[in-house]
């Protein structure tokens, strides 16, 4: 089972004001001088959107593996990524807007969760950082970017 030890989570939801740069910096360096092992990026789409480049790059420049709850972090150069299958649930949300179309009443429809999840490892932003990703831990993700 892979597991990380999370010694510090960086909450950046209040960084959606106009200093955000500012925040996330500062909160990437309380993460450094608090000796985390390693960050948990949980962000509002407003600020993931908007961050999704200097996010990684202070991961790197602190030296700290990331790991983010969207892709576009990792193909930003981010390590790695855990999260739902946007384009899954994109597919879902359109039968429901085709059967709602077709006249069923949106509360006789199923709530539904999430059933794709996908697993991406960066090996750029792993070696920058002084990582090595696991064979195994490798054989588990869905996409490794080099």
């Amino acid at each position: 089972m892979f597991c990380i030890e999370f010694l510090a989570f960086v909450s950046l939801s209040h960084a959606a004001s106009g200093s955000q740069t500012k925040d996330i910096a500062t909160a990437f360096r309380a993460a450094t001088e608090g000796r985390a092992d390693a960050v948990l990026m949980l962000l509002p789409g407003r600020v993931a959107s908007s961050q999704r480049t200097q996010i990684p790059e202070l991961a790197v420049k602190s030296q700290l593996p990331a790991i983010y709850n969207a892709i576009a972090f990792v193909e930003a150069g981010g390590l790695m990524s855990y999260g739902v299958n946007v384009t899954d649930l994109d597919r879902r949300a359109a039968t429901y807007v085709d059967k709602i179309l077709k006249g069923t009443k949106p509360a006789d429809l199923p709530v539904e969760q999430p059933k794709k999840f996908e697993f991406i490892i960066n090996l750029k932003a792993a070696k920058q950082i002084g990582l090595t990703i696991p064979p195994n831990v490798l054989a588990r993700a869905d996409k490794v970017i080099k």
